[in-house]
């Protein structure tokens, strides 16, 4: 196993907490003002328990798109999870971490060749297909690949439709690929499908394990040795979202159509571990008054409100993943809500995160919360028009992290012990101060009781360090 270090430290946190507590703490430190996220690293734990708790036939294969932060894919990487990986870089990152090719699923039914090419030098075997041109490239460039075909199959209503971009049909086409398939003397593996990204239809499920049996039959009837099933992802990641009625659907139709337990069943969850684990914070550092006529044409006044982050950054997903993103004010107000829009810090007037809301009067400089931001924004985030992509604040209990410190070989040297506190607390190391040794490694959780606790780590303290882990899985 190995350490590998970056910028931050995780913070360990001692007593009752919350993710709007650390934003409070930070920004009662003074002295800050651009976007940051908390992550709490407990929030993606306890949804890996949950998942293998409501689904144990079901492997989690986390969909590296959604969210690549390191320490994200680290923790689920410690935990046991697959990935799922669109592009040579994202096999490059996951391999990176130590994780084994065969909890790897190469899921881009329209690969680059030179994708195809790292995938095999990498050991990654696993991917989809989903058309003759692609299974002719796979028989080019990687023959020995198992394939995986993907066919369509659409919720009624979700947050990004992926079947107009990706799936064969699973009467008209899929058939003919298969035979196809075994005429190139290609093995396919298994069946995928995806119901789409953020699904709000649950029976779909059902549907496509149901395809997906004919198409073991069709398939064993071509030559094919099938023992794989991917039933995709769309599962719903806020705070809010349960995850047992989607369950209870798949659990049921997989007792129906694919009792043997030989059958490897696999899925592609990302905002279900990512959303809810990140918190957003952002600064009002402007404002405007403006006044409009109503239905009835009366003068109504409206607030604009600019942040330190937009469309352009973490609000990416108002645009591309169609997200309803709600703002809290960080500061409670007894104050009557009034009308309001929110604008991000660019010059672009499509640089709207907000067109329409209603918050109790804010004055510069107010913070603003901002749930459930951790699904497609930060990959997407650009520093345009010099606007930083915000930092990430990770933070963890200490007693989730006296469980996790067997799966980390962490010592007290790579995190910081701190808690939420109002008063003033002892500053970090100054930067001419030189570093102390480390620690003898030890499996105790508690802080060093000959020093206090530090305030979490300023996010403009380039001597921090983030720390990530390179596993061998089994």
């Amino acid at each position: 196993m190995k350490v590998l270090q970056e910028e931050q430290r995780v913070t360990v946190m001692e007593g009752p907490w919350t993710p709007v507590d650390v934003i409070k703490q930070i920004v009662d430190e003074g002295n800050q003002e651009d976007p940051f996220y908390v992550m709490d690293l407990g929030e993606v734990v306890n949804r890996y328990h949950r998942w293998k708790e409501l689904m144990p036939r079901v492997e989690p294969f986390y969909a590296v798109k959604c969210n690549d932060d390191k320490l994200l894919v680290s923790t689920l990487a410690a935990l046991g999870a697959g990935f799922d990986c669109a592009s040579k870089a994202e096999i490059e990152l996951i391999t990176s971490l130590g994780v084994k090719p065969d909890r790897i699923i190469f899921a881009n039914p329209a690969k680059m060749a030179s994708h195809i090419r790292y995938s095999a030098a990498a050991g990654v075997d696993l991917m989809t297909f989903d058309s003759e041109i692609e299974l002719l490239k796979i028989k080019q460039h990687m023959p020995h690949a198992q394939l995986v075909i993907r066919i369509r199959c659409d919720a009624a209503v979700a947050q990004c439709p992926l079947g107009i971009k990706f799936g064969c049909d699973p009467v008209a086409e899929a058939p003919r690929l298969l035979k196809l398939a075994a005429v190139l003397g290609l093995e396919v593996v298994g069946v995928s499908f995806h119901v789409g990204s953020g699904a709000a239809d649950t029976e779909v499920y059902a549907r496509g394990v149901q395809w997906a049996r004919a198409l073991f039959t069709a398939a064993t009837r071509a030559g094919h040795h099938m023992r794989l099933l991917d039933v995709g992802g769309g599962f719903a990641g806020g705070s809010h979202s349960c995850l047992a009625q989607v369950a209870q659907v798949i659990n049921n139709a997989l007792e129906t159509h694919f009792p043997e337990r030989s059958v490897r069943i696999i899925a592609e969850p990302g905002r279900y571990f990512a959303a809810a684990a990140y918190t957003l914070a952002t600064m009002v550092h402007a404002k405007r008054e403006v006044t409009s006529k109503d239905n009835a044409n009366e003068d109504e006044t409206h607030t604009m409100y600019f942040v330190n982050d937009g469309v352009y950054g973490s609000f990416n997903c108002v645009l591309y993943d169609h997200q309803q993103v709600v703002a809290e004010p960080l500061i409670p107000s007894r104050a009557a809500p009034r009308p309001c829009s929110v604008w991000g810090p660019s010059c672009d007037a499509l640089d709207c995160v907000l067109p329409s809301a209603f918050l109790p009067p804010q004055p510069a400089g107010a913070w603003l919360v901002w749930r459930d931001m951790g699904a497609y924004t930060l990959p997407v985030a650009s520093p345009f028009n010099g606007f930083p992509v915000p930092r990430v604040v990770p933070v963890v209990r200490a007693a989730l992290w006296a469980v996790l410190k067997d799966l980390w070989p962490l010592t007290e040297a790579h995190f910081v012990q701190s808690v939420p506190a109002a008063g003033p607390q002892s500053p970090p190391p100054s930067p001419s101060s030189p570093s102390p040794p480390s620690p003898t490694p030890s499996h105790s959780s508690e802080p060093s009781p000959s020093s206090s606790p530090p305030p979490i780590a300023a996010l403009d303290d380039h001597h921090s360090r983030l720390v990530f882990v390179e596993c061998a899985l089994k």
